[in-house]
């Protein structure tokens, strides 16, 4: 019996803390009906390229830093804490001000709002590496052919 509460255990705090995957038309969708192509100047196809790129549509990835500055990369987008969220216990107030800890839950609706709040800068898309590395100036449609949504661009 004991050991049947501790396997009841394991497996329930396993699926507690197993991360979301998003597939990659669930995700389209997803950012279709939040409009993410009317930011940064990329389409749907774009943005799911870019998602793929830097998390490979893992909700709660955790990751190194991609910039000199420093700080740690959050969420299904891998937003950086050292200019967008706040991993501090003090009240956020970086770009997005949002607790980093907010981007790595299977709720990606504050991840989007940081999104489109770092889309809107100059930079664009090209804020992240993964899109300029694998993204941009390629044809990204093949992210979602076959998906339920209609993207233009």
């Amino acid at each position: 019996m004991k050991n049947r509460d501790t396997a009841a255990l394991l497996f329930l705090l396993l699926s507690v803390t197993e991360a979301k995957f998003f597939n990659r038309c669930d995700l389209a969708l997803i950012m279709k009906y939040a409009r993410l192509d009317t930011f940064g100047g990329g389409s749907i196809a774009d943005w799911v390229c870019l998602v793929y790129h830097e998390s490979r549509f893992n909700s709660r990835l955790v990751g190194g830093t991609t910039n000199p500055a420093g700080g740690r990369n959050f969420g299904i987008f891998q937003i950086n804490s050292y200019w967008w969220c706040s991993r501090g216990r003090s009240k956020p107030n970086f770009g997005c001000s949002i607790y980093c800890k907010s981007l790595i839950d299977d709720d990606i609706t504050d991840d989007i709002i940081c999104a489109k709040r770092i889309a809107s800068g100059s930079a664009g898309l090209n804020a992240w590496l993964g899109w300029t590395d694998n993204c941009k100036g390629r044809d990204n449609s093949r992210w979602v052919r076959n998906c339920d949504v209609l993207v233009t661009g």
